[in-house]
């Protein structure tokens, strides 16, 4: 009788220990990768500031590359009116490809509260587990023409995208980069689709899962993806913006 007994208590110490452990482990993803993901975030952010404030300003030039006076503000030309560039001239010249994992710009979303560092590349490790959102490598830089596609958690570590699922057409989004501000537009969303979805981040978006859903013209275009439902990886969530504006810092 004495061994059952202690059988039985030796069985609920075990249970008891693995519950904390697990509660430990929940609080871990939960609370503290976020704490930890949220500070970071924040001074990267600060320090790509002070980094662009002490740094002398460049000269300021309109999308086709002539000079602009300072504090002007130019609108993005709409996809109807995007033309090859002028053999004479060429296109303005494209700023210096970012390093992989380094953080160059800053994402900020008035509608759900969020500023975060943008970061060249979608690793976990270097890029989206420290809280910053991730450039996809081979779509479009910030206000060129094609695709600005962006990756980012939303849940754990920092889950910046936590909230995406709120924009509506016509809340604007700003990527701010050591020379520009470009605002861009939400358009359309779609609210699931697969992971292999890759049409969803091409030049011209569209997705290949669900065709009727995205654009069909060449145009200055922003897109947000993160995974769905919430705590989940099955699916994905994708947001779209069109550049509307943009002015140098």
């Amino acid at each position: 009788m004495r061994l059952l007994a202690r059988g039985l208590w030796g069985a609920a110490e075990l249970v008891v220990t693995l519950g904390l452990v697990l509660l430990l482990l929940v609080a871990h993803q939960l609370w503290w990768t976020n704490r930890e993901a949220r500070a970071e975030a924040g001074r990267t952010v600060q320090s790509l500031q002070r980094e662009w404030d002490e740094a002398p300003a460049a000269e300021d030039t309109a999308p086709d590359g002539s000079p602009r006076p300072s504090g002007a503000v130019s609108s993005a030309p709409s996809p109807a009116a995007i033309a090859p560039p002028d053999p004479a001239t060429g296109p303005p010249p494209a700023p210096a490809a970012p390093r992989w994992d380094q953080a160059y710009a800053v994402l900020r979303i008035p509608r759900i509260g969020l500023t975060a560092p943008v970061a060249e590349g979608v690793s976990k490790g270097g890029v989206l587990d420290r809280g910053y959102v991730g450039h996809y490598t081979r779509t479009a830089q910030a206000g060129r023409a094609g695709n600005f596609a962006l990756a980012g958690h939303r849940n754990t570590h920092g889950e910046p995208f936590r909230r995406i699922d709120r924009l509506r057409r016509g809340d604007r989004i700003t990527v701010e980069t050591r020379d520009a501000v470009y605002t861009y537009t939400v358009g359309k969303r779609l609210a699931r689709t697969a992971p292999s979805d890759s049409g969803v981040i091409a030049p011209v978006p569209r997705s290949n899962v669900t065709p009727s859903v995205g654009y069909s013209a060449p145009g200055y275009y922003l897109t947000l993806t993160t995974c769905t439902p919430e705590f989940s990886s099955r699916f994905r969530l994708v947001v779209w913006a069109e550049l509307t504006a943009m002015r140098p810092r």
